[in-house]
């Protein structure tokens, strides 16, 4: 007899488009945000910013097919850790999910989302519409003590394991069952009563019943500073002309780091709380640059800070009429005796007298004729600056040396540095060393001084500078500031980009200020300091509201760069006053504190701007008029059902820069500033 074939086939080879895929797998997570430049199959490729103690919220679209309830966590930790803490996220609307986690350290944070079909969830649904409908769930209530089986097992196994809870829910699924028996009515309202009581969904909610979850395939980051990343008040100023003396002939003294120490009382005392000194290394002689930026350099002429490095050393080296290493870390220590922080000026180029351009003279690039290129910024030159090449082949040593340089600062107490043309230097450069730095110093911050492109400053603020200058001191009228500040803190910008707003700085002298007008530096001031949380000022310079430039540039004449200037540190004037009083207000109210708490409101005059700052229950309104020669008069709304204040409910509005309240009703309220007398209103607003 001939034996027949058999009719079993070989299994089916899985396809390998499947292999990654989990056919049980029903949810989707799409459109998660923050997320900053996640692309169609990467994730997000740099960190969103916070600062310590910030609630960070996280938002997804979460979908399934069916009708089941769905559920999803929220999976937080930080980076060097490898457990998951997790927070349940909430439905919003729209198959949209929220939740939140608080970051508490400086350093890297991670966070993803999972989710999964809730079958528990799903099951209490059904019975609550069948209930509600008058049908019996005898059947029902069997299912659901399979369900309660599962939570006893991972109440009394899991990583929540809680033994009374186990107990509890080994008693519900008991109940459960013997509820499905209609013969015993009573035994059957009491499951039923304890399917609907908070009690059970409180077991449903800690020990979940996770089958087939998905997870988003991407870990994204925050990257976590200190406070001072998020509210900081600064002042620069060149400790050469920090000396409160004269020489002979009147010519002024060059001033030290002991001399800077007996300005911190003043400085203070006004209200900052970081010091910015440019370059305080030996400056070259080679092609060394006299006053307003002249080829020749007379005798005695101290040359531009920036002209780094001499016979003395270069960026790992102090200017030796400033003082030593020494001084310079007395300074730190008296400094933080004040409430102040030091802020160095990193600025990457040389002086042709450098010793790196004897060392390494590969690291600059050469002319034809076998010379290094000064620097260039057509029209402008620089011939007492050599520019660091970062394409030489030697570019290993070139970033090694560099992080030296930072964590040798970091070694004298430094903890905060100003960056000067960042945008000059590879942005993996930054990447990486930032990165570097803060491995051993979590808690350094960088400036990035970049006056630049906007892709290339928001570039340069992705790859990790906490901080940023801006196009605020470009930005005059109402209309360009609303709009560039929404750009800043209603867009993507917020998550990663932290403004510095200065209304001048050394280099710039801005056309707004050229004419002295003191309303006008009063306005520019003010906004700097009330519109963003970070903002600077370029010292006895804009105190003292100096404004005449080279003809026809945004440059001062008789530049602080190019030679010592003495200043008067006892003159006060009407703008001191307002930037001692300014400050004081800014460290007692909570919304100043913020830069993204911005609202704008109506008001029909092109040249009255106002805002609300509004942080818990502390609600600032800011009123400035931008016309720095007229009186402008206009009805302002006060959007009220943002702040609870009823239509008919009084409030107070009780100006901080005057101590004057006035008593208003309703959203109109009238509004009248004098330029000359005091161009702008600070409010708090206050409910009985």
């Amino acid at each position: 007899m001939k034996k027949q074939a058999s009719s079993t086939k070989s299994s089916p080879k899985p396809d390998p488009s499947l292999i990654d895929l989990s056919g049980q797998t029903r949810v989707q997570i799409e459109r998660v945000s923050p997320e900053i430049e996640a692309g169609y199959d990467r994730p997000g490729r740099y960190p969103i910013k916070a600062i310590i103690g910030d609630l960070i919220p996280v938002e997804a679209d979460i979908i399934s097919d069916g009708h089941d309830v769905l559920a999803a966590r929220l999976l937080y930790r930080r980076a060097e850790e490898k457990a998951w803490q997790e927070v349940s996220m909430k439905l919003l609307v729209n198959d949209r999910w929220a939740g939140t986690f608080t970051v508490e350290a400086p350093g890297r944070y991670q966070y993803t989302i999972e989710a999964w079909v809730d079958h528990v969830a799903s099951w209490h649904h059904e019975i609550e519409l069948k209930l509600a409908d008058g049908q019996r769930i005898s059947s029902e209530l069997l299912a659901g003590a399979v369900l309660v089986d599962g939570m006893a097992h991972r109440a009394a196994a899991g990583p929540t394991a809680n033994a009374h809870d186990a107990a509890e829910l080994i008693r519900a699924a008991r109940l459960f069952r013997e509820g499905a028996d209609l013969t015993n009515s009573e035994v059957y309202q009491q499951a039923i009563h304890l399917a609907e009581s908070e009690q059970f969904l409180m077991w449903a909610q800690r020990y979940p019943e996770r089958q087939h979850p998905a997870r988003y395939p991407y870990t994204l980051s925050v990257e976590v500073d200190r406070a001072k990343a998020g509210f900081s008040t600064w002042y620069c100023l060149f400790p050469r002309s920090a000396s409160q003396e004269l020489g002979a002939g009147n010519v002024p003294l060059h001033g030290s780091f002991r001399d800077v120490e007996k300005l911190l009382p003043r400085i203070a005392g006004m209200g900052f709380d970081v010091l910015y000194l440019p370059p305080i290394h030996p400056i070259g002689t080679a092609h060394r640059k006299g006053k307003n930026n002249s080829v020749t350099c007379l005798p005695g002429e101290p040359g531009v800070p920036y002209g780094i490095g001499s016979a003395e050393g270069g960026h790992d080296t102090i200017h030796a009429e400033l003082g030593t290493v020494d001084d310079f870390k007395r300074l730190i220590a008296e400094a933080k005796i004040y409430g102040i922080e030091l802020a160095m000026d990193l600025a990457i180029q040389c002086s042709p007298d450098h010793p790196w351009a004897v060392e390494h003279p590969d690291w600059f690039k050469k002319r034809p004729d076998g010379t290094i290129q000064y620097a260039e910024n057509p029209p402008k030159k620089y011939q007492d600056i050599y520019p660091v090449n970062f394409e030489t082949t030697d570019w290993q040593n070139l970033w090694l040396e560099l992080k030296r340089v930072l964590l040798l600062w970091a070694d004298w107490g430094v903890r905060i540095v100003r960056v000067d043309n960042p945008h000059t230097k590879p942005f993996g450069f930054w990447e990486w060393v930032i990165a570097e730095v803060k491995k051993h110093h979590p808690d350094m911050l960088f400036l990035s001084e970049a006056f630049t492109k906007p892709k290339v400053m928001q570039q340069l603020a992705k790859v990790g500078f906490a901080h940023s200058y801006t196009y605020y001191t470009w930005r005059t009228t109402k209309a360009e500031l609303q709009q560039y500040m929404t750009e800043l803190t209603a867009g993507e910008m917020k998550q990663y980009f932290r403004p510095n707003f200065w209304p001048t700085t050394h280099d710039i002298n801005p056309g707004i200020l050229q004419s002295g007008h003191e309303p006008q530096f009063l306005i520019r001031y003010f906004l700097a300091a009330t519109l963003s949380a970070n903002y600077g000022i370029y010292g006895p310079s804009f105190e003292l509201m100096e404004h005449v430039p080279v003809p026809n540039k945004e440059e001062f004449l008789n530049s602080e760069k190019y030679e010592i200037r003495h200043w008067d540190w006892e003159r006060t004037n009407k703008l001191t006053y307002l930037i001692g009083l300014t400050n004081r207000i800014r460290r007692n109210n909570a919304a100043l504190q913020q830069t993204n708490n911005l609202t704008f409101c109506r008001i029909d005059d092109d040249h009255l701007m106002a805002y609300l700052k509004v942080t818990g229950d502390n609600r600032l309104l800011v009123v400035v008029n931008m016309d720095a020669y007229n009186r402008r008069a206009a009805m302002l709304q006060v959007p009220i059902w943002e702040l609870g204040i009823g239509a008919e409910q009084p409030y107070t509005v009780h100006d901080l820069l005057t101590g004057n309240r006035y008593t208003w009703n309703g959203e109109w309220n009238f509004i009248e500033l004098d330029p000359y007398i005091m161009p702008m209103h600070l409010f708090r607003i206050e409910l009985a």
